[in-house]
């Protein structure tokens, strides 16, 4: 099994135990354990690479413990301090960290909460925990870019020195996307005057600042829109339509005769718009990589695996009145009237319980 799997087996878990995890006990044993041993691979039971409760006396803090250390060869390479799932995680309850983190052989730093797993090491100053983490795996949204970085950490492959040596940009390039992230959301003055001062040659006054930031903020949004849809665009464009070889409803033998008859199948802005959307909902419950899309003549379908037996749902966009197709149990389609892309909004729970019937 991929590493990444492993991690998608621990995240589909999490909402179906969160109920039940009212204390960090009850977090530990349901999904901190599980990512020590079965993503990581350490062997949780074995006291030669997972010591529960650690303790090393810190000048008057006599038996303070940090609730697990990971040894390789006899020797702390990775402390974890925990708290229950669903609590905030801040660095003022993880003292222990900070404390133990000088005055044993480790470099590696983990407070989690079984879901956000935050890792910090000593970039800052040597031997002394940095006050931000380098990285932040969220298995409830997880980021595909940081797999092959937490992957270092597995017992296997672990090489200290090589995490360290990419913690650095780990840590510079998450805070730069943050800071990105914010600009989108609620750009700074200093970032619209920036643009404003290309475009603009006249004095910035008052009116003019609070007019382009609105106009800055729309830029970026429809900037990062193009950007997804021209990617999307091209992905479809290349990708080879197989004339469907099963029918999903009594209508797909005919729509299949009709892609080999007539293969000029375009693709519209607004159907590349709400497949967004569909995997913007599905994002929590599936890797995206596994949502994928396949025109029609008369339909453009969302399918799961790329796999006609597993519809997601259709969009009926060629017509007026948009309709968007969802299936039930036995795959049986009822169309949905929506007047615009942001009623997909209004069918996540359903969209949602569809790719979990696959799985």
């Amino acid at each position: 099994m991929d590493f990444i799997e492993r991690l998608q087996i621990l995240a589909k878990k999490i909402p179906q135990v969160a109920a039940n995890l009212g204390t960090e006990e009850a977090t530990k044993n349901a999904l901190v354990m599980p990512f020590l041993h079965s993503v990581l691979g350490y062997d949780v039971f074995d006291p030669n690479e997972v010591v529960p409760e650690f303790t090393a006396d810190v000048g008057t803090k006599k038996g303070e413990k940090v609730d697990y250390a990971l040894l390789k060869d006899k020797q702390v390479q990775i402390l974890i301090e925990c708290k229950k799932y669903g609590e905030p995680l801040s660095l003022k309850h993880a003292s222990q960290l900070f404390r133990y983190f000088s005055v044993t052989n480790a470099r590696i730093a983990i407070l989690t909460n079984g879901s956000q797993y935050q890792f910090y090491t000593d970039l800052d100053a040597p031997n002394k925990m940095d006050e931000k983490p380098f990285l932040t795996l969220d298995l409830e949204d997880l980021d595909e870019h940081l797999v092959p970085e937490v992957k270092k950490l597995t017992k296997q492959i672990f090489d200290v020195e090589s995490i360290i040596g990419a913690a650095g940009e780990l840590k510079y390039l998450n805070q730069i996307k943050k800071v990105i992230s914010e600009q989108f959301t609620n750009p700074e003055d200093d970032f619209v005057r920036l643009f404003t001062s290309r475009v603009y040659d006249g004095v910035q006054t008052a009116k003019v600042k609070a007019q382009f930031s609105e106009i800055t903020s729309k830029a970026l949004k429809q900037f990062l829109n193009d950007s997804i849809n021209a990617r999307l665009k091209s992905a479809i464009g290349n990708e080879q339509r197989e004339v469907e070889k099963q029918a999903v409803t009594d209508g797909d033998e005919v729509e299949s005769q009709e892609q080999t008859s007539k293969p000029n199948i375009v693709t519209t802005d607004e159907e590349i718009d709400a497949f967004n959307v569909v995997k913007a909902i599905l994002r929590q419950k599936v890797s995206l990589n596994r949502v994928s899309a396949r025109d029609t003549q008369s339909y453009f379908g969302v399918l799961l695996d790329d796999n006609n037996r597993k519809p997601i749902c259709r969009l009926w966009f060629n017509t007026k009145q948009k309709y968007i197709g969802l299936f039930d149990d036995a795959k049986n389609e009822t169309r949905h009237p929506i007047e615009d892309i942001d009623d997909i909004f209004g069918f996540s729970e359903h969209l949602q319980n569809t790719v979990t019937l696959y799985d």
